[in-house]
């Protein structure tokens, strides 16, 4: 069974779309997906489901809806496609914990750019369903604005290489 990776959007942020990691798991056990795994505090989780990503996203979005009241959006990628965001990563001088990788639902459009308000010197890049932020004085005292964010969900460099990594070895374990 293929392995999936969901990344939801607003889970345990700012005190807003408080979600504990084993009800996660027990949801997506729920939805029938089968070796689920939980990463971290911040809504990503790991599973294996014959399902395509676009109904995976939009099954657990629903659950996750109804559980919370409102849906929070899920973006869902593979091993594959984890490891070559963390590989084409642009922005080779910056540190990792600062340089962000925002998954988004669809493709940026290609106008995405325009409304962009940077004082602090961020450097962004859009990669097709991928929007990457340098934020050089840290994501928390950014000032910077750029709508085309919105719906997405953001995690950084360090997380996203280390999810493309058991996402690989989940699918190197046959299970």
């Amino acid at each position: 069974m293929p392995v999936h990776v969901a990344l939801l959007r607003a889970i345990n942020v700012g005190g807003t779309g408080k979600l504990a990691m084993a009800d996660l798991r027990a949801l997506c056990e729920e939805l029938g997906f089968g070796d689920v795994k939980t990463y971290i505090q911040s809504g990503n989780v790991l599973f294996r489901s014959d399902l395509s990503a676009p109904e995976v996203a939009a099954k657990l979005d629903a659950a996750l809806g109804e559980k919370l009241g409102k849906a929070p959006g899920v973006m869902v990628r593979n091993a594959g496609q984890l490891h070559a965001i963390a590989e084409n990563a642009p922005f080779p001088d910056a540190k990792t914990n600062l340089l962000h990788v925002v998954f988004l639902p669809n493709a940026a459009a290609a106008d995405a750019l325009d409304n962009l308000v940077a004082p602090d010197g961020e450097e962004v890049r859009i990669a097709g369903h991928e929007i990457y932020v340098h934020y050089p004085n840290g994501s928390g005292r950014s000032k910077m604005k750029l709508p085309a964010l919105k719906p997405g969900t953001a995690r950084n460099l360090n997380t996203v290489r280390k999810l493309a990594e058991l996402a690989q070895a989940m699918e190197a374990d046959k299970a």
